[in-house]
């Protein structure tokens, strides 16, 4: 009768510390999903900070220009945004209004007006970016401090040494298990960390401020009028 009893309370305190783990997981899981939402939510985003570069290139009219306005703003070739560059436009972005005395000054204040928008863009990106690794880094230390909290070969004893209809009744870790599963619970049971680079969430850049390269800039938009005048004043009309 005593070890009846010893055997119950022992397999009580097994079932809380599981009970104890399973809602542990749970936070812990709703943490993972609010991380992949932001996740996707900057790929948002980025999509969107990718058109304001677009916009940009398509005003470059040709790619010899294109490839002086990446040079001038430092994105190299192998950027993760330079798929942007080569995506023709497709007005994603709000149409820029401006007004200057002459189609050349028009251009000029439109590349400008096109440059500094797409640099707020960035910033923002990056802000939202830097955040999200934060995010990552928070949850990941929370993710450590829960496997360290349980002894997870012990549950994961405890799990197999039951049957598997009372697997199924009590619903351990949130499903039911037939007996070709009850080999996998150890895999279910291990949470590994976030591994930010498998969102496929492209780096920010580092574009210099639109003051630093205010004059280049408007000598390049002056030579795409130069030599493309004609279609720079169809554009702008």
């Amino acid at each position: 009768m005593e070890d009846d009893l010893i055997c119950s309370l022992t397999r009580q305190v097994k079932e809380e510390v599981i009970e104890n783990y399973l809602t542990e997981r749970c936070i812990v899981g709703f943490q993972i999903e609010d991380i992949q939402k932001q996740a996707d939510d900057l790929k948002v985003l980025a999509s969107k900070t990718g058109v304001r570069l677009s916009r940009l290139v398509y005003l470059m009219i040709h790619p010899d220009m294109t490839q002086k306005l990446l040079r001038l703003l430092k994105i190299p070739p192998d950027s993760p945004w330079m798929p942007f560059a080569d995506r023709e436009f497709n007005r994603g972005a709000r149409f820029i209004r401006v007004r200057a005395f002459t189609d050349k000054g028009k251009f000029k204040k439109l590349v400008w007006e096109a440059y500094e928008r797409f640099h707020t863009w960035m910033g923002d990106y990056r802000k939202a970016h830097a955040n999200l690794m934060e995010e990552c880094k928070a949850v990941n230390s929370n993710i450590s401090k829960f496997q360290k909290n349980f002894d997870l070969l012990t549950i994961l004893n405890f799990l197999k040494s039951m049957d598997t209809s009372e697997l199924e009744r009590k619903q351990y870790l949130g499903g039911n298990f037939t007996a070709d599963e009850m080999a996998s619970i150890d895999q279910k049971l291990y949470l590994p960390p976030i591994m930010f680079e498998r969102f496929g969430i492209p780096e920010p850049l580092s574009l210099p401020l639109p003051e630093a390269i205010e004059s280049a800039l408007g000598d390049l938009a002056g030579e795409v009028f130069r030599k493309y005048e004609a279609y720079v004043r169809n554009l702008l009309a």
